[in-house]
């Protein structure tokens, strides 16, 4: 039988409702098989729909657990930022003042409250390094590009498995009319700065197909690998703003800052939708 749950849907990555990345969050999960998170998150069919739980970590003030349409993930981050919105929102007190920990499949993730914006500490890399030749070959076939037009391809994965493509400049990541069905089961990032002086450093895009999102409009865990990526090799600064979205018609805004050893992945969050939900 069907219990109705407390549910909101949030803009994530956006301070304007509609240009952002929404994402669905159920509040008290308690009781919900992996088949149910499993289905609503296909009904959703949003990106990524999450589902809170009471913590089994000592030192975490919530757990969640994160679905795309195609699968579980062990960590994303517009649904951590979003997520935590939710519970905060639902009168969620962390046992420390402006830092809540939150309890996912990659383990324990930070998020600060700095003013009105949320950010979460970047998660460790577990793969690294250039991508093999092969699996460059696809990826340009798949980006429909010449292979010299891809600057560097590297593993950035944090979890998820993305991979990032740098390329030229902003305007070339935006003419990109990829090949989603030569793209298989690659999670991919691209990425290419904006000229100097412009409103954001970066312009990001990112193509995950094999889980039902042939392209997300804003990455938090992409927009991580990236900047411990860019960062760690002086390719950014230590503190920019990256856009994603605009092929999508949104408008998200991803704020990076690197600061007492970590990376902060940060971005405004706003509330749509509250009610509740028969599950």
């Amino acid at each position: 039988m069907s219990t109705l749950r407390r549910f909101t849907q949030l803009d994530v990555f956006t301070a304007q409702p509609l240009r952002g990345n929404p994402l669905a969050v159920v509040h008290d999960a308690d009781g919900l098989g992996d088949a149910e998170m499993a289905a609503f998150a296909r009904w959703t069919n949003l990106s990524e729909t999450t589902f809170l739980l009471p913590p089994t970590d000592a030192g975490a003030d919530y757990r969640v657990r994160i679905f795309t349409p195609g699968g579980e993930l062990p960590f994303a981050g517009h649904p951590t930022l979003g997520s935590c919105a939710a519970w905060l929102a639902a009168g969620g007190q962390p046992r420390t003042p402006g830092v809540v920990v939150q309890q996912c499949g990659v383990g324990l993730v930070r998020v600060k409250q700095d003013g009105t914006r949320l950010a979460f500490a970047a998660p460790p890399l577990r793969r690294t390094g250039e991508v093999e030749a092969g699996l460059r070959r696809l990826v340009a076939t798949a980006l429909r590009v010449p292979d010299d037009l891809i600057q560097r391809l590297v593993w950035v994965d944090n979890g998820p498995g993305w991979m990032a493509a740098l390329l030229p400049d902003a305007a070339s990541v935006l003419a990109l009319q990829p090949d989603f069905a030569a793209m298989q089961s690659l999670k991919l990032g691209v990425v290419g700065p904006h000229p100097a002086g412009s409103e954001c450093a970066f312009e990001v895009r990112a193509f995950v197909p094999a889980l039902a999102v042939p392209e997300d409009p804003v990455t938090g865990s992409l927009n991580a690998g990236l900047a411990q990526w860019l960062i760690g090799e002086g390719l950014a600064p230590e503190r920019y703003v990256a856009a994603q979205g605009a092929a999508l018609g949104r408008a998200g805004r991803v704020h990076v800052a690197r600061a007492g050893g970590d990376i902060w992945i940060g971005g405004d969050v706003v509330t749509v939708v509250q009610g509740q939900v028969a599950l």
